[in-house]
Order: structure tokens, then C-alpha cells, then sequence
């Protein structure tokens, strides 16, 4: 028996100490905690293959390696770290590899999702975990009066039981969630690398076109001087002049669109790296031979082994198959335990019937009853929908990439008969003709709308013989981004400095 005194003096601070110890308790043991163990028909996921040279996501992680926030590329890792302005590169040139580099340390896109990885892979190492403990005090207003004493207050503990199948079921869902993010990040490296490629290409044929365009101004310039010449001998009109200026005045027009687009490729390119819009970007004077491109069933088994994206879609299906036997397990009952333990006074005479001033205590058992059979049918329902909606989505990624890799074969074809034929045939007869009717206006043979009719046509298809070439490159960039391995050696292209 404890004495009044004693009892009022303690109370709070068993009270404290027990919400102190509660702290730094860990739920009940388990071993298979971070193993995830799907079902058989789970998919082997292979992972994406980064361009060479840069850190590869492919190994998507286990659950147990999130016991690291520091698991993940070291890319990444260095660029969260350094996410302050103070800490990036000066603005300066760069080649393409340089820029491939600088996106994926610093684009915003990348570590936004990165982080997001990071959040889930936190989140599946405390989902099957048990519920804190719970601890309370009631302090009668009046004392409860018993043969044994006064009571005056009581001290009640709980602890909740989930049904623990449920709780590994919401682990197991949530390290698949983590992983799809992971394959998410993965996804948006390969489409963040084409878009810079897809950018840097553009500038290619934007600067090409340009060049042609200002040797262009040169070659009406010199057609002006002919027909000045002819009208000082009387043999031409004003009329071959203002043709002529009128010419300049269309192609300088040009000339402001054509820069017009570059600066808009070049600042989206600039947001790709996370770098000032106005920040020059280098290109190289020549883009290599294409590489031919395997046959479309070679690449259609590259990309369902190594898209990231595909296999996002393939562990989301298995975290809502998880969902499933969260539903499923959502009828079984909890189980709560409890204790409670009553501070009784010893103001009672010595009783030969009752112990007075003894402190009584009490346990108990507590369970939920699941009623409602139509709510836990609809949340089956729910489950067993969104893992149907699941499997369709995987569908739908894998007849979409077969789309888009047969598109860009025949685009990379396309492109690439259709430059060979400028560069072999159409522009060297387009330049022979043009200059033989110039050599027949100096002679007064040929009128000047022949000779400027011949300036358009070479024109015209100088600008989209570099359009075809720039078209193929884009193309393989693309045809990269969707089979989810590198097919171009961007390093090999040279650097060409302002």
C-alpha cells in the first residue's frame, strides 16, 4: 500500500517519464519488414541505360536500401546539395555533352522528382509500422469512495493492433510506389537528355540556315552589281534592280525570323540546364554520319526490357495488386490492449474485508467489428479497379512505343534519303543551273526573273537540305529517348568555340 502523500507526489511524474519512454519505443519486430515479396507473376523490371558516361539509374533500388536517404545517383545527390544560385557554373559555352551533363545535375524537373523518390522511399520504411502508444490521466473532480479508500485519480495505457497481414500489405504497396518513382526519375533523364539533344540540333540548323541566308545576301549583291552594270550599257531596266532589292528586303526578312528562332531555341535549351536564357550555347560545324539504326523488332525488345518508363507502369500495377489485399484485409478486425491502474487513498480504518489503500488495477481487450458489408465491397471494388486501370496503362505504354519507334524509323529514313538526295543531285544542279543562267544574263540572253527564279530554288532547298539534316539528327535523339539506351556517342561531336 502506498501512502496519500507518496501517491500525489509521483502521479505526475510517472506520467511524465512513461510519455518520455513512449518516445524512443519501436513498434513490434519484423523481420521481413523491408523485403518486398510480390506475388510470382511480379516483373523483373530492368532499368533504363543513361547516356554513357553519366551515373545509370537502371538498378532501381530494394526497400531495404531506403534505409539511406543518400541511395540514388551521385549526380543527383551533388545537385540537391548545390541547389543554391551561388553554388552553379559561371554562364558560358558549352558542347552538347557539357550540356547533357548540366541538365541532369541541375534541372529543376529532375530533382523535383528525385526528392519525390526520396519522400516515398521514407514513407514505405514507417507504413508497417504499428500506432504510437497511447497514455492517460483522469483526476476525479470528487473522489470516488470505496471501502478501500478515496480514488482520486486513474492512469489508463493503450496500445492498437492492426490486422499485421494489412500492415505488410501497405508496406509492400508503397516500396512498389517507390520504385515507379524511381523509374519516373529515370524516364525524365532519358527525356530530358533528348530534349536538350532535340535543342541543340535545332540550333545546328538554325545557324546553318542562317549562314546560308547571309551568303545569300552576298550572291544577290553581286546579281545587283550585274544588272547595274547592264543598265549603265543600256542593255537592262531599272526594273532587274528593284527585283534584286526587293529580294534583299524578302531574304532580310528572313534573316530576323531565322534569329527570331534561334533565341527561342536557345533560351529553352538554357531552361533545360537551369542556366540564363541569354547564355550563349556552341554548336558544332558539322553533325557526324547517322548511324544506321537496328531493325524495329530488335529495338521494340530493347525498349520493353529498358524504358523506365514501362517499367513505371509495370511496378505501379504491382503496388495496386498490393492495394488489392489492403482492401481485402480492411475486413479483418483490430485489436486494441489496454491497462489502467486507479490511485486509491488510505483513509479508510484497518478492514479485515478489504485491503485499504491498495491500488487497484485492471486489463482489457478491445476489438473493431467490421459491419457494413458494402462499404468494405465498394473498397475491394475501388482496389480492384485501379489495379485493372493498372494493367491497361502498361498496355497502352507498350503499343505506344511500338508507334513511335516504327514513326521515327520511317522519320530517320525519311530524312535521311531526303538530305542524301539534296547533297548529291538536286543542289549541285540547282547551283549549275543558276549559274549558268547568271553567265546567260551577263551575256543578255536570259531575263533577270530567270536568274532570280533560280536564286529561290537554290535558296529554298539549301535551307531544307539542312532542315533533313537536322530532322534526322532529332530523330535519332528521339528514337534514343524511346528504346531507353544511348544510340548516339554525343561526346564524339566536336566543339566548336564562338
Amino acid at each position: 500500500m502506498l501512502t496519500s502523500a507518496w501517491k500525489s507526489h509521483t502521479l505526475a511524474g510517472l506520467f511524465v517519464t512513461f510519455c518520455v519512454g513512449c518516445a524512443h519505443t519501436n513498434a513490434l519486430p519484423r523481420t521481413d519488414s523491408a523485403i518486398v515479396r510480390s506475388p510470382a507473376s511480379a516483373p523483373q523490371v530492368a532499368g533504363s541505360s543513361p547516356p554513357a558516361g553519366r551515373s545509370a539509374v537502371s538498378n532501381f533500388v530494394q526497400p531495404a536500401a531506403f534505409k539511406s536517404a543518400d541511395s540514388g545517383p551521385a549526380f543527383v545527390s551533388k545537385a540537391i546539395d548545390a541547389a543554391s544560385p551561388e553554388t552553379l557554373p559561371p554562364p558560358s559555352e558549352s558542347s552538347l555533352g557539357e550540356l547533357e551533363q548540366l541538365a541532369l545535375d541541375q534541372n529543376p524537373q529532375l530533382r523535383r522528382l528525385y526528392q519525390e523518390y526520396l519522400a516515398l522511399a521514407a514513407r514505405s520504411r514507417y507504413v508497417d509500422k504499428l500506432p504510437d502508444p497511447k497514455i492517460g490521466v483522469n483526476v476525479f473532480g470528487n473522489p470516488l469512495e470505496t471501502a478501500a479508500g478515496s480514488q482520486r485519480a486513474n492512469l489508463n495505457v493503450s496500445q492498437m493492433l492492426p490486422w499485421l497481414g494489412r500492415l505488410n500489405a501497405e508496406q509492400q504497396s508503397a516500396c512498389f510506389q517507390a520504385l515507379a518513382a524511381r523509374a519516373d526519375f529515370a524516364a525524365e533523364q532519358l527525356r530530358v537528355v533528348a530534349e536538350v539533344r532535340v535543342g541543340w540540333y535545332r540550333l545546328y540548323v538554325l545557324d546553318k540556315q542562317i549562314e546560308t541566308a547571309k551568303a545569300n545576301q552576298s550572291l544577290l549583291g553581286s546579281l545587283t552589281d550585274i544588272a547595274n552594270a547592264r543598265i549603265a550599257a543600256g542593255a537592262a531596266s531599272q526594273g532587274d534592280v528593284l527585283a534584286a532589292t526587293l529580294e534583299l528586303s524578302q531574304l532580310e526578312e528572313r534573316l530576323y525570323a531565322l534569329q527570331r528562332q534561334h533565341s527561342a531555341v536557345q533560351a529553352e535549351l538554357n531552361r533545360l540546364t537551369a542556366r540564363p536564357a541569354n547564355t550563349p550555347v556552341a554548336v558544332a560545324n558539322s553533325l557526324p554520319p547517322a548511324p544506321t539504326p537496328a531493325s524495329f523488332d530488335t529495338l521494340r525488345s530493347a525498349a520493353l526490357a529498358a524504358q523506365p518508363e514501362l517499367a513505371a507502369a509495370q511496378l505501379r500495377t504491382q503496388a495496386t495488386r498490393w492495394g488489392v489485399e489492403v482492401a481485402k484485409l480492411n475486413r479483418r478486425p483490430d485489436l486494441m490492449l489496454s491497462a489502467n491502474y486507479y490511485v486509491t487513498d488510505d483513509n479508510r480504518p484497518p478492514s479485515n474485508v478489504v485491503n485499504v489503500g491498495q491500488d487497484p488495477w485492471a486489463i482489457g481487450a478491445q476489438i473493431s467489428v467490421p459491419l457494413g458489408s458494402e462499404k468494405y465491397d465498394a473498397m475491394r471494388q475501388e482496389a480492384g479497379w485501379r489495379h485493372l486501370a493498372a494493367h491497361n496503362s502498361v498496355d497502352d505504354l507498350v503499343n505506344r512505343y511500338e508507334s513511335r519507334i516504327l514513326d521515327l524509323l520511317s522519320e530517320i529514313q525519311r530524312a535521311n534519303e531526303t538530305a542524301n538526295l539534296y547533297d548529291s543531285t538536286i543542289i549541285p544542279q540547282a547551283r549549275q543551273t543558276l549559274r549558268a543562267d547568271q553567265a546567260a544574263y551577263t551575256n543578255g540572253t536570259v531575263e533577270f526573273d530567270r536568274v532570280i527564279r533560280d536564286y529561290r530554288n537554290l535558296l529554298t532547298l539549301e535551307l531544307g537540305y539542312h532542315t533533313a539534316v537536322g530532322d534526322r539528327a532529332i530523330a535519332f535523339a528521339r528514337l534514343c529517348q524511346a528504346v531507353g539506351s544511348d544510340l548516339i556517342a554525343a561526346n564524339s561531336l566536336p566543339y566548336v568555340g564562338p
